[in-house]
Formats: structure tokens, C-alpha cells, sequence
């Protein structure tokens, strides 16, 4: 019999996991312009996915996925890139496409289910077939305004990474679940090369968003990027801080975890109760930003660079350049292994394929 590599010429279908959502929705509606009749929207939902395929004129295929049970590397003979775009609790899918060579891609924030996919890089390569990690706004824009400011100094030595989210966008239930679940997080970040046990919504920093936004307390919160970035570019300090439009919003939140209000997350019910709550937040906008502050030595002087990037609608620049990232793999061949998107990518690389280039302002002091 065959093996599935002796279906490689066939390889020509994009599989979107959870291309029904509020984020995958939209990455199936980039790609199907570029492809069409290539695309599929997978999932558990299959009324869901079919109902959405109707929407689009049958533009993009349903397809019912349950990546939870495993898949047989067999089905995925066909299957040149798979997006992921909900979160997993192991690796056996990923496993899977490593076996296929089929590509992979995920928008997971969740750190430690990355640093399960990283040891896969053996078996990526031995597939044939790439696995890039952090694509999306935080990880993934963050890594690359990383990168680029790193392009402006000799030796970076410490990055400030800040987001800010507007309240006034509503975020799909697994993205605000992550959310509050971090609030009461301690975890380990990168501080002279060494591992510092730091908590969630703690060291509050004032960070300067420009003139429009002015400056923010902003909060520690466990963003993957900070994780990621410490190792692939080799920054001794790295620190990723959060903070939202409202500055009330963002003051209540540090009050809470002062007092000890979050430790009430470990029980279901307040911790379901607070993930709703969080639709009901009065005010803000539908915006975002990030400020990358970088300091380090360039010609043997102290210098700092500053990437400042405000939009509209987080969710839309996740999926957007979640579809550029999927567009670049379809047509060009990555390197085979695990990748996150600032090894393989530079801001300009993905600027190019996006129909609304993300407008990025630098400052070198």
C-alpha cells in the first residue's frame, strides 16, 4: 500500500479548526478569496459549519471535526495546511499532521500547550511539514514588533511588552475563559537571563501609548509571547504587562487582586459567574494596542526604541494576519520543524499580505 507521503501532489485543502468562530470565520473568508473550493470549516458543530457554508455561497466546505478524539493521519492525505483556532489539551492532532506532512498553524495564547508542540520538532522534520506557533496579535504582531525593534540595536537587554484591549469588543467565551483564568496566575518570566516567579495583575508600570492615548497602568499578565521571545531572540528581561481602555476598569482589577479577590476564581461558579460579567462591562471601545519598549546598546551607547500600534477590532487583526501567516504557507514552503512566527517571519513579511496594513510607529531614543 502507499504511505500518505505518496500523496503529496494531492495536497491542496486548508483545514480551518473552528472555522465557524468569531476569529476562524473570518480566516476562512480571507483564504477562500485566494483558494477557492480549498477551503474547509472544521468542528464539532456541524450545523454550525454548514450553516455558515450556505452564508458563503458553498465558497467554503463543512467539515465535522472532533480534534479532542485524535485523527487518523490517513484523513489528512489531502490536507496541505491545517489552521488551528481553538485550544487543545494535548498533542495528538499536531502528531497527526507531523505523520500526513501536512502543514500546521495555531493561534493558541496558551503557553504551556505551546511548550508541548516544541519537542514535535523532530518529528515535524521528519514528516516533512512545519508546525508555526503564536500567530495572531498577542503572540504573534507583539513577537515581530519584538524583532523589528530589535533590528535597531546592536544588543537588546530588556523589552517591555503592553496590551491594551478595548471593553467595548466582545471577545468569543474561550478567549475571555483564558482571560480570567490568568488573573490569579503565578507563573516564571525572563529577568537577567534568570527565572522570576511573578503574579498576574501585580508590578504595575506606567507605559506611554502616545499622545491620543496617553500613558496607562499597565499590569503583569502571562502572555505567551514573553515566554517565547525570551528564548528565540535570546532577551535576558522580558516582561509582557496588560491593561484595559478604561483606566477604572483597569484600577478595579488591580484593587481585586490586592485584596485577594481573585483567589475566589478557584471556585467554578465565581469563575463562570465572572466570565459572563465580563459581556457586561460598561463602556470602552472596539480598539486595541501594543507598545513594544526595547532598550539596549547600540555603538556602545544606551538607547531605547519604541513600536506603538493602535487598531480597530482585535479579533479582526488576529484572524487578518492569522489568513496573511496561512497565505505564506500555502503558496511558499517553510522550513520543516516547530517554529514560532518571529523565526520565520519578519513585520514586513506580513505587512505584504495584508489587504489593511498594520500601521506601526517607531521611535528610536
Amino acid at each position: 500500500m502507499p504511505s500518505v507521503h505518496d500523496y503529496q501532489a494531492e495536497k491542496d485543502q486548508i483545514w480551518v479548526i473552528g472555522g465557524y468562530g468569531q476569529v476562524g470565520s473570518m480566516v476562512c473568508t480571507v483564504l477562500a478569496r485566494s483558494f477557492p473550493g480549498k477551503v474547509w470549516a472544521a468542528g464539532t458543530r456541524l450545523e454550525k459549519a454548514i450553516e455558515f457554508s450556505r452564508s458563503t455561497g458553498g465558497a467554503i466546505q463543512p467539515l465535522l471535526l472532533d480534534v479532542r478524539k485524535g485523527v487518523d493521519p490517513a484523513k489528512l492525505k489531502n490536507v496541505k495546511l491545517v489552521v488551528m483556532c481553538v485550544d487543545q489539551m494535548d498533542t495528538r492532532f499536531v502528531e497527526a499532521c507531523a505523520q500526513a506532512g501536512t502543514d500546521y498553524m495555531d493561534i493558541s495564547a496558551k503557553g504551556d500547550f505551546l511548550a508541548l508542540v516544541e519537542p514535535l520538532h523532530q518529528r515535524l522534520q521528519k514528516g516533512k511539514a512545519t508546525a508555526m506557533l503564536s500567530v495572531g496579535l498577542s503572540p504573534g504582531v507583539t513577537n515581530l514588533l519584538v524583532r523589528a525593534a530589535g533590528a535597531h540595536i546592536d544588543e537588546v537587554l530588556e523589552v517591555d511588552i503592553t496590551v491594551m484591549l478595548g471593553l467595548g469588543e466582545k471577545h468569543g467565551k474561550a478567549a475571555v475563559e483564558w482571560t480570567v483564568d490568568q488573573l490569579n496566575a503565578s507563573y516564571q518570566v525572563m529577568e537577567n537571563d534568570k527565572l522570576v516567579l511573578v503574579r498576574s495583575f501585580m508590578d504595575g508600570k506606567s507605559i506611554d501609548f502616545g499622545p491620543k492615548l496617553g500613558k496607562r497602568k499597565a499590569y503583569r499578565f502571562n502572555f505567551s509571547d514573553q515566554h517565547t521571545v525570551a528564548r528565540t531572540l535570546g532577551i535576558p528581561t522580558v516582561s509582557t504587562r496588560l491593561c484595559l481602555d478604561s483606566r477604572f476598569m483597569t484600577g478595579l482589577m488591580s484593587l481585586a487582586r490586592n485584596i485577594g479577590m481573585f483567589r475566589l476564581l478557584s471556585v467554578p461558579s465565581i469563575r463562570n459567574g465572572t466570565v459572563k460579567a465580563f459581556d457586561l462591562l460598561p463602556g470602552g471601545e472596539e480598539m486595541y494596542a501594543v507598545k513594544v519598549d526595547a532598550k539596549g546598546k547600540l555603538h556602545g551607547k544606551d538607547v531605547q526604541v519604541e513600536q506603538l500600534l493602535v487598531g480597530r477590532r482585535e479579533a479582526d487583526a488576529t484572524a487578518a494576519v492569522a489568513a496573511a501567516v496561512a497565505e505564506r504557507m500555502y503558496r511558499e514552503r517553510a522550513p520543516h520543524g516547530v517554529y514560532h512566527l518571529e523565526q520565520c517571519f519578519t513585520l514586513d513579511d506580513i505587512q505584504k499580505e495584508l489587504a489593511k496594513p498594520l500601521e506601526v510607529t517607531t521611535k528610536v531614543i
